[in-house]
């Protein structure tokens, strides 16, 4: 009868408290977005049509590499603007970044002209560089990657607030994944959007713990 009685107290109160401890393990273990490089170039050298300066710092930015051929490629612009934009944008310090070689102001225009119809374009960003200027910027990534000619890839990558590349160290397909193909819907809305939304996830927790700790 004793021993009946304490396996009843053992489910009642002993259960629950391990169930407990267990969320909380869970938590201090939350999955972040692996860093996979450090110190990436800024872009504070590149010029923009308004003139202000631009900077990867202090900016969960996605940055991509569109050369000087944009009505080629603008399907890329306009895939990651509806699978990834439209979904973030409202964080504070969020931000899209295009780099272009210089004269590509008047494509950018039109692009520009498509995009508003709907969407917010505040914090879409498009610089202008040499092909060395882009080139230095691309190869700061240290990724497996290359950009062409024409200052173009295919990739679309994550920056973190800290100016660090992140991405998979482990992904199904490619193992270690260092940017995502704009070119088609399928890695973007697959991958990529489960990936900002973890890093973004790493600041509002991180942002939870400062608070409590004030």
């Amino acid at each position: 009868m004793k021993s009946k009685k304490f396996w009843i107290l053992v489910g009642l109160f002993i259960m629950p408290l391990v169930f407990y401890l267990l969320l909380l393990t869970g938590t201090n273990k939350f999955a972040k977005l692996p860093v996979l490089n450090k110190e990436i170039g800024d872009v504070t050298e590149f010029k923009t049509s308004t003139g202000a300066s631009i900077s990867l710092d202090g900016k969960i930015t996605v940055l991509s590499f569109l050369g000087n051929d944009l009505q080629t490629v603008k399907n890329n612009a306009l895939n990651l603007n509806e699978k990834i934009y439209k979904h973030f944008y409202k964080f504070k310090d969020f931000q899209f970044i295009v780099v272009l070689k210089e004269g590509s102001s008047s494509q950018v225009a039109e692009l520009v002209k498509q995009l508003k119809v709907t969407t917010d374009m505040q914090k879409w960003n498009f610089l202008y560089g040499s092909q060395e200027q882009i080139e230095g910027l691309f190869d700061s990534l240290k990724t497996d990657l290359k950009i062409d000619a024409n200052g173009y890839s295919p990739y679309a990558f994550i920056i973190d607030k800290d100016r660090y590349l992140r991405g998979r160290t482990d992904d199904e397909d490619n193992g270690l994944m260092y940017g995502y193909n704009a070119e088609t819907v399928a890695p973007i809305h697959g991958k990529m959007v489960d990936d900002v939304k973890v890093l973004i996830a790493e600041y509002r927790m991180a942002l939870k713990k400062n608070n409590r700790e004030i």
